[in-house]
């Protein structure tokens, strides 16, 4: 079997190169990075979340997760205030500028999913969607 034709190395493939393009969307238009995105998504639904969270939820190190909240910091887009009951712990929370940048991403992001998603009839969108989500959640089963 050639690598093309193995599921796992089509799927690895396509998320590689669904996450360039995004990268390279975001960057041209609002200055951010996918990385930066996700950990807003990672922030969206919950108050104070710890970087520690964070690097777990994303399968990030402390450090790639920390270097990039500080760039956030100076953009706005979030806020950082160490935890007073354990002083190495940080938690971290959008700014009302970071959420406006994430509902902007989300719906950029959403477009150009679209289109691509558009070739496929609304059965395939719907089972495709049932089978990522149900392998998501056998290897990821806490990720947002």
């Amino acid at each position: 079997m050639l690598p093309t034709e193995n599921l796992g190395f089509l799927l690895h493939h396509l998320s590689t190169t669904l996450d360039r393009q995004s990268d390279e969307l975001l960057q041209q238009r609002l200055q951010i990075g996918f990385s930066q995105f996700k950990i807003m998504l990672a922030l969206e639904s919950k108050e104070g979340v710890t970087q520690k969270e964070i690097a777990r939820k994303l399968g990030q190190t402390e450090a790639s997760v920390s270097r990039q909240i500080k760039l956030m910091q100076h953009m706005r887009l979030l806020t950082s205030t160490v935890n007073p009951d354990n002083r190495r712990e940080r938690y971290v929370v959008l700014t009302t500028e970071g959420a406006q940048v994430l509902r902007e991403a989300t719906t950029l992001l959403n477009k150009q999913f679209a289109r691509m998603f558009d070739q496929l009839s609304k059965a395939q969108q719907q089972g495709l969607y049932y089978a990522l989500t149900a392998l998501d959640n056998s290897i990821n089963p806490t990720i947002y």
